[in-house]
């Protein structure tokens, strides 16, 4: 199975690039690149070609332009791998690699997707997606919302703390980030 991070989104409402923003001195990517290196032989990141992601020490996909939808970066790594991808957001500095694990024994011949689930929300930016999940999600409306489309899979679900699925949009959700690491 193929660690997954993707990064292709724009940071808007951050101001900045996600992946390469600095948390605790280590960019924000740092993180789930870390925990997924812990839990699958290889790991890449699917990103825009513009997308800044800062140095990395795995191997970066690059997704085409269009559209800017995070299906987009989920359908490409299914395209590329030709296997099950465990997806990470880079933008969720507290995911460990036991849910990662408890993902990726959910992966069955029956199983097109295992996704997170936390206080009753899926969170399918955490989640292990096989080539069975691939037609579908090519055949989403393009405007649908990601959950929605995830949804349409019947993933199984792994219930999972808030804190793993804590993501980071804003500079208060970095500011909040930071707090979290220095408080333990």
């Amino acid at each position: 199975m193929i660690g997954v991070v993707l990064a292709g989104g724009l940071g808007t409402r951050l101001g900045a690039a996600k992946a390469a923003v600095e948390l605790a001195g280590r960019p924000l990517i740092a993180y789930p690149l870390a925990a997924l290196a812990a839990s699958c032989e290889r790991v890449v990141v699917v990103a825009k070609v513009s997308s800044d992601v800062g140095p990395l020490d795995v191997e970066r996909w690059d997704e085409p332009d269009e559209p800017r939808h995070p299906v987009a970066g989920v359908t490409y790594a299914l395209e590329r791998a030709g296997e099950p991808i465990l997806v990470c957001g880079a933008d969720m500095p507290f995911v460990t690699d036991e849910v990662l694990r408890e993902l990726a024994a959910q992966v069955r011949p029956d199983v097109a997707a295992a996704v997170a689930v936390s206080e009753g929300r899926l969170e399918p930016l955490l989640g292990v997606y096989a080539p069975s999940a691939l037609a579908p999600l090519r055949a989403a409306p393009a405007d649908q919302p990601l959950r929605r489309s995830v949804e349409a899979l019947r993933p199984a679900q792994v219930d999972v703390p808030r804190a793993v699925v804590f993501n980071v949009n804003t500079r208060e959700d970095l500011e909040e980030a930071a707090r979290r690491l220095r408080s333990g």
